[in-house]
């Protein structure tokens, strides 16, 4: 293993499969299981399939959208829609009907390719209802067939046998800031909103984030949604830009990672925090072999001390970085040389050749300590929000930079400390309260494994705090214990007025909590506690 040379900036992201492939074709790119495909297996299999798209119809600005796990074919067919400047959507087989409808209405792709099956779950009714749609003009079946269904592998050898003038014609045309992907925020505070990503935002952003990581050739499990920026951003074009190898899972399962980790020699794990817990939290990761790992990164937030400290041993660079779906880029990390206080506590300090700031409401910029909301400037920023253009303009500033809505504090050292979002923000008695200052009091106390803070209804001070709480399972601290805790660190204000011990917390499907669901927990409580206080009087 050596370290990552540099990798130049390409005009399409497709462009890095054929630089590797014609630099080390018999290396592996993608397996899954006994499928094992190389670079240049991988790159005829999409330039077959990019002719027969093209000869389907399928132009520049047009969207092909994939309804896949993170199996082989979901990457062909990123790769060969985005090869001719058309525009790639992603879907998750765990979305119902009525939001896999909502995706597919707003983005009105041409095309459609589908799983006929996944884990009990069979497709056909959902693939027949979204062909109903009036932009959708076919369905292609993946890993499977339906009757009178093309499938995938069809495709691409009806592609194999066409010309490539028309496909190098559609490539010259496309490539840097032309869109490449939507991807659909989470829809916590609304429908999904699909965000435009640039061949420049797939292509700066996770070059950058392959010469931070360093490690050639890269092994690295991808096994978050297809449709999520984790995937196709930080895990799939950070792995393709080095030119290393996707060692696929179809979905998050901490015991087989433990499994695949040395049967595949992973080196390079990106995961989101919660992931990491469960990880730690399973009974064979004690003995688990993972002397491959030689790089550990999330993202968006602090890693709790005690998952920080089960992964630590010689050798292994860990990083946190943090960005999101509007700005895919990793708009600050951490140092190699970062401390565990830097590593737990804070996002890192930001990325020198982005412009980043931390702004008032009044969008004056913050002084150091002052809480204020991350906002970015560069190239590699969304386009917008397809089709809704009064939802772009409110992502951005009347100078250009993109509000994130996250808000965080500059310390002395240059690293930026997350508080919280705007909108999860609650006012206590008339005080700010900031969620993630509090999960991180929490999460600093040994028995804590992970803390969820939300607002929650009180009719003296407007919002109290209620924190979701999961324990390590050798440990049975009290939420009395934790309260101590808390007001042993936090101002009164900002101490949870109630603490729930959970084993589990509800989890989107990226696999962060769900704030959303226990926001309604916290309300149903607090409606539930004032009923009880009523009827008491009564």
């Amino acid at each position: 293993m050596t370290a990552l040379t540099t990798v130049p900036e390409l005009p399409r992201i497709s462009d890095y499969l054929f630089h590797h492939a014609a630099r080390h074709p018999e290396r592996e790119l993608a397996v899954l299981g006994d499928v094992r495909l190389t670079y240049r297996e991988v790159a005829e299999h999409v330039r077959a399939l990019s002719r027969a798209l093209l000869e389907r119809g399928v132009g520049a600005g047009d969207r092909v959208a994939t309804l896949c796990t993170p199996r082989p074919e979901f990457l062909l067919a990123f790769l060969a829609t985005v090869d001719i400047g058309a525009i790639w959507v992603g879907l998750s087989p765990k979305y119902q009907l009525g939001e896999l409808r909502h995706v597919v209405q707003d983005s009105a792709p041409t095309l459609l390719l589908g799983m006929t099956e996944f884990r009990g779950r069979h497709y056909q009714d959902d693939l027949e209802a979204l062909a109903a749609v009036d932009s959708v003009t076919g369905v292609v079946t993946i890993a499977g067939r339906l009757p009178g269904l093309e499938a995938l592998e069809d495709l691409i050898d009806q592609g194999r046998a066409l010309d490539d003038d028309c496909r190098q014609a559609a490539r010259a045309r496309s490539g840097g800031r032309h869109a490449a992907i939507v991807v659909y925020t989470s829809g916590t505070t609304g429908a999904p909103k699909g965000a435009l990503l640039s061949h420049t935002s797939l292509a700066w952003s996770f070059v950058r984030q392959a010469q931070r990581w360093g490690i050639d050739p890269m092994r690295v499990i991808c096994n978050l949604p297809i449709n999520h920026s984790g995937c196709v951003g930080d895990t799939v074009s950070t792995c393709l830009t080095a030119g290393g190898t996707l060692v696929l899972m179809e979905q998050f399962d901490p015991d087989g990672m433990l499994e695949l980790i040395p049967h595949e020699r992973v080196n390079t794990l990106m995961q989101v925090p919660t992931q990491y817990q469960v990880l730690a939290g399973r009974p064979g990761f004690a003995t688990a072999d993972l002397s491959s790992l030689r790089a550990v990164t999330w993202g968006g937030a602090a890693m709790p001390r005690a998952v920080l400290d089960a992964f630590a041993r010689p050798g292994l660079t860990t990083q946190v970085v943090y960005g999101q779906t509007e700005s895919p880029a990793s708009v600050t990390y951490s140092e190699p040389d970062a401390t565990v206080e830097q590593l737990t506590t804070t996002i890192g300090r930001p990325d020198p050749e982005m412009e980043v700031r931390l702004a008032r409401p009044d969008g004056s910029v913050c002084t150091p300590g002052e809480t204020g909301e991350i906002q970015v400037h560069h190239r590699s920023v969304f386009l917008g929000y397809f089709r809704n253009p009064e939802a772009t303009d409110t992502a951005f500033t009347e100078d250009g930079f993109l509000r994130t809505g996250d808000l965080a504090v500059e310390r002395p050292d240059g690293y930026l400390e997350l508080v919280g979002r705007l909108k999860e923000m609650f006012k206590s008695g008339g005080y700010n309260v900031y969620p993630r200052e509090v999960e991180l009091c929490l999460e600093r106390h040994y028995d804590v494994l992970i803390a969820v803070v939300v607002g929650a209804p009180d009719p003296l001070w407007g919002e109290v705090g209620h924190a979701f709480v999961v324990l390590r399972s050798e440990t049975a601290a009290s939420p009395a214990d934790l309260e101590a805790w808390c007001r042993s660190e936090l101002a009164n204000y900002k101490v949870p007025k109630t603490i729930t011990v959970c084993d589990e917390l509800p989890m989107l499907p990226i696999g962060k909590p769900d704030k959303q669901a226990l926001k309604a927990i916290a309300r149903e409580q607090a409606e539930l506690t004032r009923a009880t206080s009523r009827e008491n009087v009564a």
